[in-house]
């Protein structure tokens, strides 16, 4: 029988490995103990903050024995701030924690011959620092100073962590935050207050395209009009030439969802350029793209590697947001199509390929898992088919879609190892695992995108 233990009891704990949020994990008579801020080979002092029959949580409470991998954060914030979770961990050591995440995903969810499979060594970046190319900071009001403030949330939690230097943000994007965040104290502008459910400005946005130094803010509001707006925007232009636009996007819906379906142009364009791998891209206020664009170079060319575009091949990018993955081989390729369920990105993909001048790609708006089958029946049969999906995984109507009607190259792009391995499980049936080439696009974080090569059986 298991042992339960109790909160605020203090224990002795050997750390065993990193569980995939990052934090230590350790067994107490085989319960499993999850200790955030432990690193493997560490004997720590913990206390007990969630006890219950399956595992425990604890806090660190004292380090007996340090890893020699430990370092110390050079984050102010990094023990408060939910953003990083790996500052502590040598950046070598990160690198090896993320291919050791997707073997411990794959021994979870066991793929057909998953002992088999080549994890090649994960990717990693030059200077791990300053690489975040889009800021998304909730604001709020504090009173005891009278200032407006700008953070992110502590991890599981609404307590809002003031931020004026994020050591993973664009230099850029810190800076334009700032400057608006003192304009928004200045004239007075309303702060939305969750709990009262009043005011106005929820969150600031701030994207830089690094290759052409152009940024984009974005004022999240609750309602469409927003005092003192004019003299903001007015005085943000002379502070900050670097910003050739401004928009503002309305949520008014109680909800975790950053933004809401309407944006309006308040000032400059109304979208801001960036290029990758020469492709040059037009990005909207609500369009996905990759939050490091030194990593996303990374992550396109292990994609275009894995196609291996020698022959003349028909290719659908399913979940393409502004067409970042398609355009960068549509050159290469015989035909590229594209799906998105955001009209806003399937106008921009379209714009883009339209300036680079190439006549081999369509795009449509819609799921992936409604247009594929649609395509397919009308005959259309791609050689390759890439999936980027969101971190749920593919959606079931698309597995299935791909499992019926297999094309013979499948490249998977996973920003989430729990459910790639599970999407695994349907698609090794079909197709032979080639490799698995882990990328990380997000230093000092748990976080880990996979490239994975299948091939048809």
């Amino acid at each position: 029988m298991a042992v339960q233990l109790k909160t605020n009891q203090s224990l002795t704990l050997k750390i065993k490995r990193l569980g995939i949020n990052g934090e230590g994990i350790a067994y107490y008579k085989r319960l499993i103990v999850f200790v955030k801020g432990a690193l493997p080979k560490e004997t720590v002092i913990a206390k007990i903050t969630k006890a219950t029959p399956r595992y425990a949580e604890a806090a660190l409470i004292r380090v007996k024995e340090a890893s020699p991998d430990r370092i110390i954060p050079p984050c102010p914030v990094y023990e408060e701030c939910g953003g990083c979770q790996l500052q502590h961990l040598a950046y070598k050591q990160q690198l090896i924690f993320k291919k050791d995440l997707l073997k411990q995903a794959l021994e979870k969810y066991k793929p057909e011959g998953f002992q088999k499979y080549e994890l090649r060594n994960t990717l990693g970046m030059e200077d791990p620092w300053r690489y975040r190319n889009k800021a998304q900071f909730q604001l709020r009001k504090n009173d005891k100073i009278n200032q407006v403030e700008a953070g992110l949330y502590q991890s599981d939690s609404h307590h809002l962590v003031p931020i004026t230097d994020c050591l993973v943000q664009q230099p850029a994007t810190q800076k334009v935050m700032n400057t608006a965040v003192q304009l928004l104290t200045k004239y007075s502008i309303p702060i939305y207050d969750e709990r009262r459910n009043s005011g106005i400005l929820r969150t600031l946005m701030v994207r830089v395209g690094i290759e052409t130094g152009e940024v984009q803010l974005v004022l999240i509001s609750k309602t469409k009009k927003i005092p003192q707006v004019n003299a903001l925007v007015r005085e943000l232009n002379q502070r900050c030439p670097e910003v050739v636009s401004i928009m503002q996007n309305i949520q008014d819906k109680k909800t975790s969802l950053i933004m809401g379906d309407e944006t309006i142009h308040l000032w400059g364009k109304e979208a801001i350029n960036e290029k990758i791998n020469q492709v040059s891209f037009e990005l909207s206020a609500r369009a996905f793209f990759q939050l490091n664009p030194v990593q996303t170079k990374v992550l396109y060319h292990e994609a275009l590697k894995a196609l291996d575009l020698k022959q003349d091949k028909t290719i659908v990018d399913a979940y393409c947001g502004v067409g970042t993955i398609g355009l960068s081989l549509a050159d290469q390729a015989k035909e590229v199509r594209g799906m998105d369920i955001v009209p806003q990105a399937i106008e921009d993909a379209q714009k883009n390929a339209a300036k680079m001048g190439l006549t081999n790609t369509h795009y449509e708006v819609g799921s992936a898992e409604v247009l594929l089958p649609k395509w397919l029946r009308e005959g259309f049969k791609p050689d390759a088919i890439i999936v980027d999906p969101p971190r749920t995984g593919l959606d079931e109507k698309l597995l299935d879609a791909i499992v019926k009607q297999p094309s013979q190259q499948l490249i998977y792009v996973s920003c989430n190892v729990s459910t790639l391995a599970r999407d695994l499980k349907a698609l090794a049936k079909i197709y032979t695992v080639d490799y698995l080439q882990s990328v990380d696009m997000f230093p000092q974080t748990a976080r880990c995108e996979v490239v994975v090569k299948l091939t048809k059986k």
